[in-house]
């Protein structure tokens, strides 16, 4: 498993974390998801066989937030 920590800009309130949980957690090869507002950051553990953080980004910013 692989680990990587995304900078999201553009959550304000709860329901944005759980908007960017929601749609990192649905692709394939996720194994876990941890979304913080303080610090405006993902964590994201993925399988690198499966999932590549192009596609984190790519999902976060169809969701409407900016991945740094």
């Amino acid at each position: 498993m692989e680990t990587t920590v995304m900078q999201i800009n553009g959550m304000t309130c709860s329901g944005c974390t759980n908007s960017v949980r929601k749609v990192l957690a649905a692709i394939d090869g996720v194994k876990s998801v941890d979304v913080r507002l303080d610090n405006g950051q993902a964590t994201v553990v993925y399988d690198a066989a499966r999932a590549q953080p192009a596609q984190f980004r790519q999902a976060v910013e169809d969701a409407g937030y900016e991945a740094a």
